[in-house]
C-alpha cells in the first residue's frame, strides 16, 4: 500500500478532489478570457490545498483559518457556478451537479 499523508484519509479532502475533477471538463469548455474560468479553476484548487494545509497545523487557529477559507471557496465555487447559468454558460441542471458535491464539502467543513 502506498504511503499516505493524514490529509488523504479525510472525507471532506476526497470530496473535494472530487469536485476539483468535477470541474476540470466545465473549465476547460469555457472560453479562455472569461474571467468565471481563472476564478473556478483558482477556487476549486483552493479547497484541498486549503484542507490539506489546515489539517497539517498544529495551533488550532491556524488550522481554523485553513479550514475557513476551503470553506469560502467552496462557497465561492457555487456562486461562481450561479453566475455561469446567469449569463447562460452552462445550464441549470449542471450547475447544480457540482453543487451537491460542494454542500457537502462545505457542510463537512464547517464541523472542523
Amino acid at each position: 500500500m502506498p504511503a499516505q499523508f493524514d490529509h488523504e484519509r479525510l472525507k471532506v479532502y476526497q470530496e473535494a478532489l472530487r469536485f476539483a475533477a468535477w470541474a476540470a471538463p466545465l473549465i476547460e469548455e469555457l472560453p479562455i478570457k472569461l474571467a468565471a474560468r481563472d476564478q473556478l479553476d483558482r477556487a476549486s484548487t483552493s479547497i484541498p490545498l486549503n484542507l490539506a494545509e489546515g489539517n497539517g497545523k498544529r495551533s488550532r487557529l491556524d488550522r481554523c483559518r485553513c479550514f475557513d477559507t476551503a470553506r469560502g471557496s467552496g462557497v465561492e465555487c457555487a456562486a461562481r457556478l450561479d453566475v455561469l447559468v446567469a449569463r447562460n454558460k452552462i445550464a441549470r441542471s449542471r450547475a447544480d451537479e457540482g453543487k451537491v458535491i460542494l454542500l457537502e464539502v462545505v457542510s463537512m467543513t464547517a464541523g472542523f
